[in-house]
């Protein structure tokens, strides 16, 4: 247990942090220059200039170029045709075709925003030679101003989220395994015969987790400050009070399920799908506003939505207790719940 109560959550968080990213970053991009021509070689030079850009090849024929795409060694292909040039000179119109690997489609229409972006760039300028170096003013002057994540760094989103998961993985993974391992020593009839009261027999098991998370809760924290640079403009007080009870609700989980198996094995696995189900609806990796309607009424019961959606709102947003009041109510009420089930259900087993 010491290795994932201590070593776990700080690779989980440390890799996860750098790993788990929706930005493009490294676009293989294939260039098919038909024409050769000083005007062709302008537009290629707007995409090699951004850093997320790599040429990876410079094909002869569009047929090898798909190859490259297939075989997944490029992401998109530039191809360029003939006469390029001269259709810009003479009718002051050409056409260019930019071919984008779809099969992940977040993906594709980052990197087609991307491509569209510079080749309007590249129309812009043309525009300005044409008008004999005047640059054209566009009617509105935008300028984009982001609240809570103003450098749109996508370890400011990740990082509070990963720290949910670094702590519900000490309750509830550690907790579902703890009093089953019990069972499988075969001490816990004398446990159930001695003058331990229940109560405190479950307060015994589940208390050091509690206190364990908690301190991973804080280390966490502190490495999101020091390492990635996450802001907390909220209240600490206000984290930790949040993570308590949350804490409470996910003690309760780990004791139903080991409440309900036989071996530490069954325990890993039970928890092990709650947990999947939970973190891939939880909106750590996508928005739940974004999921169908009957998936966000099922996430109504899915206890790490709701607390990651508190832990983001207090860090990034400052946001005191009355802004958070809804999902922490959520939250209490299923603490209550869960540990009562729980407790109910360990004295059935165990009477």
């Amino acid at each position: 247990m010491l290795p994932i109560i201590f070593a776990l959550p700080v690779v989980q968080l440390l890799v996860l942090a750098f790993a788990v990213t929706f930005e493009i970053k490294n676009i293989n991009l294939v260039i098919v220059d038909q024409d050769r021509s000083v005007a062709s070689r302008q537009l290629v030079s707007k995409f090699t200039a951004p850093p997320f850009y790599h040429i990876k090849a410079y094909a002869q024929t569009y047929a090898e170029s798909e190859e490259l795409l297939k075989s997944g060694k490029a992401h998109q292909i530039l191809i360029i045709p003939n006469r390029f040039e001269r259709d810009l000179q003479i009718e002051s119109q050409a056409s260019v075709q930019l071919i984008t690997n779809a099969i992940d489609g977040s993906a594709a229409a980052i990197m087609n925003a991307y491509g569209n972006s510079i080749i309007m760039d590249y129309n812009q300028d043309i525009i300005v030679d044409v008008a004999g170096g005047t640059e054209m003013k566009p009617p509105f002057d935008i300028r984009y101003t982001y609240w809570y994540n103003p450098q749109l760094d996508y370890k400011t989103y990740m990082v509070p989220g990963i720290l949910v998961l670094l702590i519900t993985i000490i309750g509830m993974f550690l907790s579902s395994m703890n009093v089953v391992r019990e069972k499988e020593m075969g001490t816990i009839e004398q446990i159930n015969v001695s003058p331990v009261k229940r109560y405190q027999f479950v307060i015994g098991k589940l208390l050091p987790f509690w206190f364990i998370a908690l301190f991973e809760l804080a280390f966490g924290l502190m490495l999101a400050r020091i390492v990635f640079g996450i802001p907390i403009l909220g209240s600490l007080w206000l984290i930790f009070g949040v993570a308590s009870v949350y804490l409470l609700a996910v003690l309760g989980i780990g004791l139903l399920i080991s409440s309900m198996v036989e071996t530490q094995q069954q325990a890993m696995f039970l928890a092990w799908f709650f947990a999947v189900v939970f973190i891939m609806m939880s909106g750590l990796f996508t928005p739940v506003d974004s999921m169908p309607d009957w998936a966000q009424k099922i996430n109504m019961i899915n206890p790490i939505a709701y607390f990651i959606r508190i832990i983001r709102m207090v860090m990034l947003k400052g946001s005191q207790f009355q802004d958070i009041l809804k999902p922490f109510t959520a939250i209490a009420i299923y603490a209550v719940f869960s540990l009562s089930l729980a407790v109910w259900r360990y004295r059935k087993v165990s009477a």
